[in-house]
């Protein structure tokens, strides 16, 4: 059996993930859990998977979870950053890490850093720290299975292929709730109206990404990291009815796609069975009651966050993690109530322009930049709110 360690088991992917590992429970073994705060949905997951070690960064010293992880021998670990330490365990297959934000880069890096596969949903890791990521997959012997639907995809449409035969990625996006929206309305947007997304069932901050399409700016820079183009290979296409999820194009014009219904229980499905196609339950695609596939390209008014992302990664250094934190903090403020919709693109542009730039970013100077850039962003004071 799989020996499975799961970060953010109680966010979306990871119940999803934990899902799609109960409807194959002959295949894995369930040894880490772990969550920000959720404490009653870890301990019906704890009770149910009966992992060797279970890590929570808050919880009430009086909750049943201590209690029950003493009675069963379960390795309870309790702090600020608890996923740090148990990212250190070693003694298991496959990590998923499906950690909401910038959290996800210090268990990213430990995971491969100790020789473990890494299912990754968390695209911030990459977005922050590609650069000091991806050259420990070779030095360690690991390699990291996309799990956010698109680069899945692009993830399969690969598989087998020469890797000098790409020449093109083309990210498909649905354009999230305000797709057809009258521009003169987005600075009444509501939190409500943003977390409605119309094909997918994610959470809160990434729901607001794909509002944004900062979501798929985001992918533009972890799509450099995982497949090695520059951002003038890497195209984005407005396709709303989310049934392909990446194309690859290959230097004879030829164009790979990956489809199916939406439903991250897929390609959470292929990564935690890699390089199998195993069967699965849910919706299977019907193209002929579909019935058709539309196609348009981003605007770039409607969404600037496609362009702040684009120029942070053409120019490199610590403008894509300075990008990410800044928006990662403009989200959280929106969804408090504190910012309207369309500050969060001018936010996080005002922010990349006022850091100092650093060519080479080490881990110390990231984790300095959080600091700033979050500082700088509760610092905006809204026309708005």
């Amino acid at each position: 059996m799989k020996k499975i360690s799961i970060f953010g088991s109680t966010g979306s992917v990871g119940t999803q993930t934990l899902s799609v590992i109960n409807a194959h429970q002959d295949k894995f073994k369930v040894s880490c859990l772990s969550c920000r705060e959720n404490a009653n949905l870890l301990l019906d997951q704890v009770k149910q998977f009966m992992p060797i070690k279970v890590a929570i960064d808050k919880i009430d010293s009086s909750h049943p979870l201590n209690d029950f992880c003493k009675k069963h021998s379960i390795e309870l670990i309790v702090g600020e950053d608890s996923s740090h330490v148990l990212s250190q365990y070693n003694e298991i297959d496959l990590a998923i890490n499906s950690i909401v934000g910038s959290a996800g880069l210090i268990p990213t890096i430990n995971t491969v850093s100790n020789s473990i596969d890494l299912a990754l949903s968390n695209k911030e890791s990459l977005v922050l720290g590609g650069h000091i990521i991806m050259p420990l997959l070779d030095v360690n012997s690991s390699q990291i299975i996309p799990v956010d639907s698109e680069h899945s995809a692009i993830f399969q449409c690969l598989h087998g292929e020469p890797e000098n035969a790409l020449k093109k990625i083309i990210l498909t996006g649905s354009g999230g709730p305000f797709l057809e929206r009258s521009l003169n309305s987005f600075d009444t947007i509501t939190k409500e109206e943003a977390l409605n997304h119309p094909n997918w069932d994610m959470g809160r901050k990434i729901t607001i990404d794909s509002a944004t399409m900062m979501n798929k700016g985001l992918e533009v820079i972890e799509t450099r990291w995982l497949f090695g183009l520059g951002a003038e290979n890497i195209d984005i296409v407005i396709h709303p009815q989310s049934i392909i999820h990446s194309m690859v194009e290959f230097k004879d014009k030829s164009v790979k796609a990956q489809l199916g219904v939406p439903d991250m229980k897929v390609p959470i499905q292929y990564a935690l069975m890699y390089p199998r196609h195993a069967p699965a339950r849910g919706e299977t695609l019907d193209l002929v009651k579909l019935g058709s596939l539309t196609f348009e390209a981003p605007d770039l008014e409607r969404f600037p966050c496609i362009q702040l992302a684009y120029e942070a990664l053409k120019q490199g250094g610590s403008t894509p993690a300075v990008l990410n934190v800044a928006n990662e903090e403009s989200v959280y403020r929106f969804l408090d109530g504190e910012i309207g919709f369309m500050e969060i693109p001018e936010i996080v542009e005002r922010t990349c322009e006022s850091h100092e730039w650093i060519e080479h970013p080490s881990l110390d100077d990231l984790f300095r930049l959080e600091i700033w850039v979050t500082d700088f962003v509760k610092s905006f004071e809204s026309r708005y709110i």
